[in-house]
């Protein structure tokens, strides 16, 4: 069985994702800042450990890291934030790491939808440094760089698109 962690388990994406987890092959451990008391509802799975934790507090990260197989962040825009993730991963010898990052941090979408993006996202450094922390992490990481996320359930559709490959619809 795996051991995942889900760091920002109140997230969106991963209001989506653990459901999907929870019928796989995998304990889970959900990390968020007050976890125990907006996450209830998954406190008496035997297959689920929450916890209540600051990224910011490496004290925390390590209690939720430690033993852990893989570590998913549910959002990557966090410089500092990611600094700490990857080195609490590095001394806890977790080497497995995915990260939904954003659209835009490799400067990958043209024409008008990358204008627009841009504008919607403003500037996009903090971004960029988030991801670079990540890339020179050297661990064992997929970055995604999803696009704008539309709330239609049943709606799963992706396409891979390679580092350095220009961003191509939406």
């Amino acid at each position: 069985m795996k051991r995942v962690l889900m760091l920002g388990a109140t997230s969106n994406i991963s209001h989506y994702l653990i459901p999907k987890l929870m019928n796989q092959d995998v304990f889970l451990t959900l990390f968020a800042r007050h976890g125990k008391q907006r996450l209830t509802n998954l406190i008496p799975r035997t297959n689920v450990h929450v916890v209540s934790g600051d990224w910011n507090n490496c004290s925390d990260l390590y209690q939720a890291i430690e033993n852990q197989d893989i570590v998913f962040m549910a959002t990557g825009q966090f410089i500092q934030a990611n600094r700490n993730v990857v080195s609490v991963m590095k001394d806890c010898r977790v080497r497995r790491l995915i990260v939904a990052g954003e659209l835009g941090s490799e400067n990958e979408i043209p024409g008008t939808f990358g204008q627009w993006n841009q504008k919607m996202m403003g500037n996009n450094q903090n971004l960029v440094g988030a991801a670079e922390v990540i890339k020179r992490s050297n661990l064992n990481y997929t970055l995604m760089r999803m696009a704008w996320l539309y709330h239609q359930p049943g709606n799963e559709r992706y396409a891979l698109i390679p580092s350095g490959q220009p961003f191509r619809d939406t």
